[in-house]
């Protein structure tokens, strides 16, 4: 049981518009809105701060980067789940699709071995006993150059709260890594390898493409439906990747790299995710396509935190920014995504929504937390 929660005297980011009011949670939802300044007694007094639905994230490599925080070290899982679990609440983040890579490449000094179903395992375990602090899904990165993609695939059911499968294909010189160069210094620097073993793993990869990516492609959208997830495609480059993507009936484009691809999503009914960094630093770490061109051309939907949990608020403000228009900036990560991946019970301040909201203020153009609650109960 939870007691009322009333925010009074703030900045309601509605769905189209901010308007003054006040908001009640109770039970675990919203239970009513109301507008004016006016603080009742025992409300808290949000002096001005914005309110907003809390955010939804669909696509973070965080929980892996706290299970491996550096190449070779493997952190205990339990205590890496909690510390990102922690993070994101902290960061304003209520709902989140873990994303975790499926397919692996056992052999080789360019390894790497699969983990997911594990990892997923102990998440579920935490949180049957309470011990995570917003809403976790699954997001599965299907890496269609691999080896051992359908039998980990197997693996999960519609029980794993698969929200999402995209579909990955890191074949080197197309979609994210069409220039070499820079695949060649993110692979060397992470994984320690040399000019020889970087090109004998461009091979290897190119191998794995050519002898198995048709059908683990393939796989990887038969086992969506079966989960009952939503089909994403991943870093399509050209207007045909986005016919085939859309063929293959996927409703989310994660970081299409041209605007030739974002625009081909938007004839055909597809959302188009974007990396929030990009759009804080200016462009994308790879040289692909800018996210604020996109947002400039109309032609972005949806935000997300990628690498930098953090990165979420500050780049839907700035989208807001951009726009002229907070509450648009901020749907982008709230009701934006939560309706590509059909949760209709979150991502809105309305009446019998989950509780799941943030209130924050801005020091120039960078928002600053003032409380983060999930389900009524406060986070952080």
């Amino acid at each position: 049981m939870t007691q009322d929660t009333v925010l009074a005297n703030a900045t309601l980011v509605l769905t189209d518009e901010t308007v003054r009011g006040s908001l009640r949670l109770s039970g675990g939802e919203i239970a009513a809105i109301d507008s004016g300044a006016t603080v009742p007694p025992g409300a808290v007094n949000c002096e001005g701060d914005f309110v907003a639905p809390g955010l939804v994230e669909l696509h973070t490599d965080n929980l892996e980067r706290h299970i491996q925080p550096r190449p070779g070290v493997d952190w205990p899982h339990a205590a890496a789940i909690l510390a990102h679990d922690a993070e994101l609440a902290g960061c304003g983040i209520t709902t989140v699709f873990d994303a975790m890579r499926v397919g692996s490449i056992p052999g080789g000094k360019a390894r790497y071995d699969a983990y997911a179903r594990g990892l997923a395992s102990e998440l579920w375990a935490l949180r049957e006993t309470g011990g995570l602090r917003i809403s976790h899904f699954l997001h599965l990165r299907a890496e269609v150059c691999s080896e051992t993609l359908p039998e980990e695939m197997a693996a999960f059911g519609p029980e794993d709260r698969v929200g999402i499968v995209s579909l990955m294909d890191h074949t080197p010189g197309q979609r994210q890594f069409r220039d070499l160069e820079k695949l060649k210094g993110y692979v060397m620097g992470k994984q320690g390898l040399s000019e020889r073993e970087f090109e004998e793993h461009v091979d290897r990869l190119a191998a794995l493409q050519a002898r198995h990516g048709a059908a683990h492609e393939a796989r990887a959208v038969a086992e969506a439906r079966r989960y009952g997830a939503v089909l994403a495609s991943h870093d399509d480059t050209t207007a045909a990747h986005v016919a085939v993507s859309a063929g293959h009936g996927a409703r989310l484009a994660e970081f299409p790299t041209t605007e030739e691809a974002a625009a081909a999503c938007r004839r055909h009914d597809i959302a188009v995710m974007m990396g929030a960094p990009n759009l804080i630093r200016g462009g994308s770490h790879s040289g692909n396509v800018a996210a604020a061109s996109l947002a400039e051309a109309r032609l972005l939907d949806i935000l997300s935190s990628d690498y930098v949990p953090a990165a979420l608020l500050l780049a839907a403000v700035r989208l807001g920014a951009l726009w002229g228009d907070m509450a648009r900036g901020m749907a982008t990560v709230t009701a934006a995504p939560a309706r590509a991946v059909g949760l209709g019970d979150r991502g809105r301040l309305a009446p019998g929504q989950r509780a799941d909201v943030i209130r924050f203020a801005l020091d120039g153009d960078t928002p600053r937390l003032g409380g983060v609650w999930c389900r009524g109960v406060r986070v952080a």
